[in-house]
């Protein structure tokens, strides 16, 4: 585990140098490693340690679906039993089209819904398609459901620390 201690400066640096993304070239991690001045082995296993602690919760690209012709995004909200969304979650997170899904609280009464996957398609047609899809994969354990649409793009960025 990584404790305040052993968090070091080189540490903070790779994680400034990273933060906005990584450099979109064919070797980013030299890259990175260049801008922090060590070796670009040092800067993955340090990032990989990281990761493995959970200082970093994730490495992975962000797209901009609108970008890749994907303009119908939508929130698919579900109400299924309790004891059957990791189950549901797994299944359902593993479709091509699905970018996350996750288990959230009711609010109930008006907000019944507890699972939640957000699919991405080029049109409303499309995505209405993938919710007949993922209905289907969840059967009987679908008590009801509903698709929110986005309206605008927001811009996605995570934790920021400051130089």
């Amino acid at each position: 585990m990584i404790t305040a201690a052993s968090f070091d400066e080189t540490d903070r640096r790779i994680v400034l140098a990273t933060q906005s993304g990584l450099p979109l070239e064919p070797q980013p991690y030299h890259a990175v490693a260049r801008q922090v001045g060590i070796p670009p082995e040092e800067v993955m296993a340090r990032m990989a340690r990281m990761l493995e602690t959970g200082v970093i919760r994730r490495i992975g690209a962000v797209p901009n679906h609108y970008a890749l012709g994907y303009r119908a995004n939508g929130m698919t909200v579900w109400d299924v039993p309790d004891e059957r969304v990791d189950e549901l979650g797994e299944r359902v997170g593993a479709l091509e089209f699905v970018s996350h899904c996750y288990h959230r609280p009711r609010h109930l009464p008006d907000w019944p819904y507890n699972f939640f996957a957000m699919v991405h398609g080029r049109d409303r047609g499309e995505v209405e398609e993938q919710v007949r899809e993922i209905a289907g994969l969840i059967g009987d354990a679908d008590r009801g459901h509903e698709i929110l649409y986005s309206t605008r793009i927001l811009k996605k960025t995570g934790l920021r620390i400051g130089s």
